[in-house]
């Protein structure tokens, strides 16, 4: 009987576990109190799924703004389908819907409504706000690829829907005998081919009475079709007071056709079975991690932070009637079979995000690896930062990383050989059309071991620690795949680290010693800083420029001088003495057009360091 009861509490225990709620200490407005001037999180409430194709959220800002809700606005001008990574990168395959009474108004700024943060519910899963002006209570819950909303109505004869498919080319068809609405949005911030649409379609459940369209602000009642610069729609209907009309509302960055497949999504679920689904799907999710000993406002923060971890990188895949992923390339325009993520950058998230998501969530991050094998099939690279395609944001090449860590965890990808090949691929080559992708600079890094600071490539210092830090997981992983002996001598040679004081004093020398051995046009002729000096006067800013510069050499050599644990005096004296020694040898070396002055001052150094600091 003991052995039951115990059984039972077991058994409970485990229930109760997976009944917790942590979607209540998740608050989707947190961070949204921004600005362009400053920034206490950027973010937007994201009314999601887990990692869902299509967002949601109210829009306070202006059509085109990366700021698009912001907590201290006072008026919500429609209801957006977004896919904004950040404010800065911006939107791309965006709609919006917004009820609206009294006149059939499709101006955001006429159409906008009065809003109060205490009229406003924002969960994961589900958002609700009462729009003052309008007297209408809006209510919506997502799926992964589309939506239910609800609007409540007051009693009025001229009840209206406006659709804004926003500028920059889109399409609109009212279609009154469906009830429905179909159309498409081209608009985007970059990262796409010429030939991208967002197709949405939006089902109603109450008949119009009322239909008209809009060409560039020019509203044309009974006209049931559009395509122009900025396209939308007006439908309207006679409501009694409380009465709840739906839009059910699917889109594809394929067709119409595979639209119509992700409205499925929906099913017959009303929005508190949708709600309750999100709801679960996001427990499901944020459950993984528990925390305890905490109070309520790092509760809070906590799972709020997870949510924002489970949004990106999105979706951008679809599954076709047979249920396989599919997905529109945002790379080379086709439809291609297989998994694709988007809207996120590694240059961060290399040493946060995806470590998460390798341990916590390695299913789903399988996928994303997947999605990173089809992006070089389809374009030649691996990302840095996709929105939907290559953006120009950030440096390194830090896709390596993040390919490395999931296979040395175990998420490993089934076409290794095309995962090895484009590690490779991308440490030689930079992308013709967006420098962030790939090396911008191997030809400097793999000659040298570093991206000088005067070739005109900006953040140098950057990308060679980003850069050696790459070559140092190819090597992890070329270990493992038992590539051949000269391959990984190459990486690893290029990945070596600064194991001790004296190596980084070396290190200084070897750099001085590559700078000498380059193939320069007319013939290496020493320091061009120095030499450019002598061609000004004393006390000029440009002979202070580089005199600053000899001074930050002296100020690296010293910090590895003083690790050897010698008094300050000491760190001194010698990091002068090395200076003198490696100005003076790269003077010689010009004189001469060789490096051996360089070599030998190397050698030199080293002697010095053994003979000077105790072993």
């Amino acid at each position: 009987m003991k052995k039951y009861l115990l059984l039972v509490c077991a058994l409970s225990c485990i229930v109760f576990a997976k009944a917790k709620d942590w979607t209540q200490y998740v608050n989707p407005l947190m961070g949204s109190q921004s600005s362009f001037e400053l920034s206490t999180g950027n973010t937007y409430p994201a009314i999601a799924r887990p990692w869902g194709m299509n967002f949601w959220t109210p829009q306070t800002g202006k059509m085109g703004d990366g700021w698009q809700y912001t907590y201290t606005a006072n008026k919500i001008r429609g209801f957006k389908q977004t896919h904004q990574p950040s404010p800065w990168i911006n939107d791309y395959g965006q709609f919006s819907i917004m009820p609206v009474v009294g006149k059939p108004e499709f101006n955001e700024e006429k159409r906008a409504s009065w809003f109060a943060h205490k009229g406003e519910t924002a969960t994961p899963y589900y958002y609700k706000v009462y729009l003052a002006e309008h007297d209408v209570v809006t209510e919506m819950a997502p799926t992964e690829r589309a939506v239910l909303f609800r609007f409540t109505f007051p009693e009025n004869d001229h009840s209206y829907v406006v659709v804004d498919a926003f500028d920059k080319g889109s399409y609109i068809k009212v279609i009154p005998e469906e009830n429905k609405i179909i159309g498409y949005t081209t608009r985007n911030s970059g990262g796409v081919p010429e030939n991208f649409k967002n197709y949405f379609i939006i089902e109603f459940d109450k008949p119009f009475t009322y239909k008209a369209t809009v060409a560039n602000d020019n509203l044309q009642e009974n006209v049931t079709e559009q395509t122009t610069d900025h396209a939308g729609a007006i439908i309207g209907f006679q409501t009694h007071k409380g009465e709840q009309v739906h839009a059910r509302i699917a889109s594809s960055f394929i067709s119409f056709e595979q639209a119509a497949l992700n409205m499925k999504e929906l099913g017959k679920d009303n929005i508190e079975q949708l709600a309750k689904k999100g709801k679960e799907a996001w427990n499901q999710v944020l459950g993984k991690i528990e925390v305890e000993g905490g109070n309520l406002d790092q509760y809070r923060t906590f799972y709020s932070c997870l949510y924002r971890s489970l949004l990106f990188p999105r979706k951008f895949y679809e599954l076709d009637a047979a249920g396989q992923p599919v997905h529109y390339s945002p790379y080379n325009g086709q439809v291609l079979p297989g998994y694709m993520y988007t809207d996120t950058g590694f240059w961060d998230t290399f040493r946060c995000l995806f470590p998460l998501l390798n341990l916590m969530y390695p299913s789903v991050n399988k996928e994303m690896q997947e999605g990173l094998i089809n992006t070089y099939k389809e374009s030649g690279f691996f990302p840095e930062w996709a929105s939907p395609g290559h953006r120009g944001c950030m440096v390194g090449n830090n896709s390596a990383s993040i390919l490395v860590d999931a296979y040395m965890k175990g998420v490993k990808v089934d076409d290794l050989e095309t995962l090895y090949s484009g590690l490779i691929h991308g440490t030689e080559n930079v992308h013709p059309k967006v420098s962030s992708t790939g090396r911008l600079g191997h030809e400097y890094y793999n000659k040298l071991g570093y991206v000088p600071y005067d070739v005109k490539i900006n953040e140098n210092a950057a990308r060679t620690l980003e850069y050696a830090y790459n070559d140092w997981c190819i090597y992890q992983i070329a270990k493992d795949l038992g590539r051949p002996k000269k391959e990984l001598d190459l990486y690893a040679k290029r990945a070596a680290a600064i194991t001790t004081p004296i190596s980084g004093v070396l290190a200084v020398f070897d750099a001085y010693q590559d700078h000498a051995e380059c193939e320069y046009e007319n013939g290496f002729r020493g320091c061009g800083l120095l030499n450019a000096a002598a061609e000004f006067g004393a006390n000029t800013p440009e002979r202070s420029a580089v005199n600053q510069h000899k001074q930050e050499v002296e100020a690296i050599l010293a910090t590895h001088v003083r690790a050897l644990a010698v008094n300050e005096a000491q760190v001194q004296h010698l990091s002068l003495l090395l200076s003198y020694l490696l100005e003076g040898a790269i003077t010689r070396a010009g004189l001469e057009g060789s490096s051996a002055h360089i070599v030998n001052a190397r050698a030199m150094a080293e002697a010095l360091l053994a003979a000077e600091v105790p072993q």
